[in-house]
């Protein structure tokens, strides 16, 4: 009954169709798709009549793998897509290293339409490589903003949920859709009420397209004593010269003893441990997803001998830096 009464007393937009495209890549990501797709949905509802169409594309009439596996049928193919607003690339996860003609091709052709584009999740990616981001700033999810910037180095990255330039929208992937329909939904033939009544449906809370991607340590660590996550911000902020024990404490104004006790009494580990940890996690995300050399990645985080680096790398992970990133790369 509640959504039957707010359908009807939801101020009426203009009557004009929005048409929205969504590019399914293979490896998709289906949280994404779905967090572009329902707020749609809900708002159609929320008006009682259909303001915003969307449609899945494809560059066949094959059905399309996520990266859950869960396959899903484009209902239309890029040769017979017609006219958009705009186009959203759901992108997938990881970055494929080949397969971009297609999309790439298409994409111009859209875009010298006049249409809107959209990358989610990896999508700027693929706008990226097609050059429809050249002069825009953009985002993309956190673990492949390095990525990203390695392969295009004259874009303007954000590490922002969302970026909204002009006739491109970018979001960073998982529910961050959602914060860039509800933004879409409060501009004509939507506002401010349906946005806030789509946000009210999907019981999420409105965030700002500002606010930044990753978890701050400071809610993630919120039962923890501050100078903990104090000390844990500046590991995070400082692997390529990692900093000494006694430098960490002396910035805290504590002892180098009650700092290891504070570690060891909270997480079970010392301080070394755990900005090991960090630094080889940095790592392995380097590795993962860029192309950068074994010897540039141990640099950036902070090893100066290559050799160290791997020995602590197989231990970490329990295969060299060099056997993970080839079977990584066999599972693209």
């Amino acid at each position: 009954m509640a959504r039957t009464r707010t359908a009807q007393t939801a101020p009426r937009p203009s009557a004009e169709l929005r048409r929205y495209g969504l590019v399914l890549v293979p490896n998709f990501s289906l949280i994404a798709l779905a967090a572009v797709v329902d707020p749609l949905r809900l708002a159609n509802g929320v008006l009682g009549h259909q303001a915003y169409e969307y449609v899945t594309l494809g560059a066949e009439l094959d059905a399309v793998a996520s990266s859950d596996g869960i396959r899903v049928l484009p209902d239309l193919a890029f040769a017979n897509s017609g006219e958009f607003d705009a186009v959203f690339v759901i992108g997938p996860n990881p970055i494929p290293k080949r397969g971009f003609g297609d999309i790439s091709n298409w994409l111009r052709r859209q875009a010298a339409r006049g249409t809107a584009l959209g990358g989610v999740d990896t999508g700027s990616y693929f706008l990226a490589r097609a050059g429809l981001l050249d002069g825009y700033r953009c985002t993309i999810h956190w673990e492949d903003r390095d990525v990203l910037a390695e392969r295009f180095p004259q874009l303007i990255i954000s590490n922002h949920l969302v970026e909204i330039d002009r006739d491109r929208y970018t979001c960073s992937g998982g529910i961050s859709p959602l914060d860039l329909m509800t933004w879409l939904l409060s501009r004509p033939p939507g506002n401010r009420d349906l946005a806030a009544q789509v946000s009210d449906l999907l019981v999420a809370l409105q965030r700002s397209p500002d606010e930044r991607q990753t978890v701050p340590l400071r809610h993630r660590f919120s039962h923890v004593p501050a100078a903990l996550v104090d000390a844990l911000e500046m590991m995070e902020n400082n692997v390529e010269e990692p900093l000494k024990p006694d430098e960490i404490a002396g910035y805290l104004s504590v002892s180098r003893r009650t700092l290891e006790r504070l570690f060891l009494r909270q997480l079970g580990v010392s301080p070394a441990q755990k900005y090991l940890e960090i630094r080889l996690q940095r790592a392995r995300l380097a590795l993962l997803r860029g192309s950068r050399g074994l010897d540039e990645v141990a640099q950036s985080v902070g090893f100066g001998s290559l050799s160290h680096f791997i020995a602590c790398y197989r231990r970490a992970f329990g295969k060299t830096p060099a056997v993970d990133r080839a079977a990584s790369q066999s599972r693209a």
